[in-house]
């Protein structure tokens, strides 16, 4: 983000907020996400928490980690309220989780999982791929890891004797330096990242190519854990959906690369609750 583009959103952001929080020395809301999502986005994450809190009266706070299984962990340990995971640990963990909120991106509440490569390194198909060094995002990531080890799976091929080695980078951003760089000859990412990379820094992922897209599957969802109030639910719930028709809102939805945020039933992510049961990952 460019400083003047950073300092109009703090200006919508602070015509917003009022003289000071509507509820003195209530308790923060923690908002838990991981740099699978948001990686090095500190000034933004404080600009999104001005702009929740002043809607909900009360603070918010995000805390980040670098794994998901660090927020997750925290998520249903109770010290958390909610938290932006994948699809993949949701329905690991759905009886005790809820749905608060699924982005929209392009129009709808959904994203693929890509398999990328170097741009000029020769392999132009996943099964090229075999016996080369190959970058995961997240063990708990659907598009990072779930997705290309079940499509594997599809293919006959064993994914854990598939490549010569394999490592993580704990975020989405870290996979396509990863390849840019020769760190590694290839690594399964989120295309909601990629493309969203693409717009930032198009020198950076133009040194990649796309050589799997994955069918369609829920967005990684905003969930809560389900010991948090229903009112307090119901009020996060309301102030992420009606995030698009506020000007400050739309500003930080833009920088998310997203329209905003939508109400979805937990049938979204029965694709990666079957890919799950597949590789008997299921719980």
């Amino acid at each position: 983000m460019t400083l003047n583009r950073r300092r109009f959103i703090r200006h919508l952001v602070a015509t917003t907020l009022g003289a000071a929080w509507p509820v003195l020395g209530a308790s923060p809301v923690r908002f838990g996400v991981t740099a699978v999502m948001l990686d090095d986005r500190v000034g933004f994450l404080n600009d999104w928490a001005a702009w929740l809190g002043a809607r909900l009266g009360r603070p918010v706070v995000f805390v980040q980690r670098a794994r998901y299984r660090e927020i997750l962990d925290l998520l249903l340990g109770g010290q958390l309220d909610l938290a932006w995971i994948c699809g993949y640990p949701y329905v690991q963990h759905q009886d005790a989780l809820e749905l608060i909120a699924v982005p929209s991106f392009q129009g709808q509440p959904l994203y693929r999982a890509y398999v990328i490569a170097a741009a000029e390194g020769g392999v132009q198909s996943f099964e090229e791929l075999a016996g080369r060094l190959f970058a995961w995002a997240d063990p708990d990531s659907n598009s990072g890891y779930l997705y290309p080890r079940s499509h594997l799976a599809g293919l006959g091929r064993d994914p854990d004797h598939f490549f010569r080695r394999t490592f993580f980078t704990w975020g989405h951003p870290r996979s396509v330096v990863a390849v840019a760089e020769g760190l590694a000859d290839g690594a399964a990412v989120d295309g909601y990242v990629w493309e969203t990379l693409a717009r930032r820094d198009p020198a950076l992922t133009g040194q990649t190519q796309i050589i799997l897209r994955s069918p369609l599957f829920g967005f990684p969802p905003i969930v809560a854990a389900r010991d948090l109030p229903a009112a307090d639910r119901t009020r996060l719930r309301e102030i992420l959906i009606g995030q698009a028709g506020d000007a400050a809102g739309r500003a930080l939805l833009a920088e998310l690369n997203l329209d905003g945020f939508v109400t979805a039933e937990p049938a979204l992510f029965t694709d990666i609750a079957a890919m799950a049961r597949q590789l008997g990952r299921s719980g």
